[in-house]
């Protein structure tokens, strides 16, 4: 006798079926090389009027659409997550700003077409030094557009819900204190 139930449960997903043929070609499938990338990025904030506005750049998936994000990107050689994400932030929206904090990194996976990558990505809460609003500087041209959100509707621009969880933190940390 089972111990599992067989009886389907409405509202409770099955759990999927695999036919031998697909299992066969799962097992078939090479194993892709595992590598890893770090970048750096953050919230630029500059307060107008008692409203801080953060700077948000548009790019475009690999879908070919276009998603607001965080400014951030890759770390060159010798260089520390904070001079990266200074950098970056500069480049990809034409905003200087200096580091008030750490805010959170994150980490996922994602598969490309010859290898499986682990990226960790540094988040950091930066106050607005100088600069206009521009992609002009992107070097990768990655960024389409950048401008200034309210930093209370940035969750409702950003794409992904880790960076939505990092502007939650910021705005935390800027009207509570914490």
């Amino acid at each position: 006798m089972s111990a599992r139930p067989t009886d389907h449960r409405p509202g409770v997903p099955r759990p999927p079926r695999f036919h031998a043929s697909s299992r066969a070609s799962h097992s078939q499938s090479p194993n892709l090389p595992i590598s890893s990338e770090t970048s750096a990025g953050g919230i630029v904030v500059d307060v107008q009027d008692g409203v801080p506005y953060a700077a948000l750049i548009a790019r475009r998936n690999r879908a070919g659409r276009i998603e607001w994000c965080l400014p951030k990107g890759h770390l060159e050689a010798g260089e520390s997550p904070e001079q990266a994400a200074l950098r970056e932030v500069a480049e990809e929206t034409g905003i200087h700003g200096r580091i008030i904090r750490h805010l959170a990194s994150i980490d996922y996976w994602f598969s490309g077409a010859d290898r499986r990558v682990h990226k960790v990505v540094h988040h950091y809460l930066m106050g607005y030094v100088s600069g206009e609003v521009t992609v002009e500087h992107d070097p990768d041209h990655e960024a389409e557009e950048a401008a200034w959100i309210p930093l209370r509707d940035m969750t409702h621009q950003l794409a992904y819900p880790n960076e939505r969880r990092i502007v939650s933190v910021a705005l935390d940390l800027l009207y509570r204190g914490s």
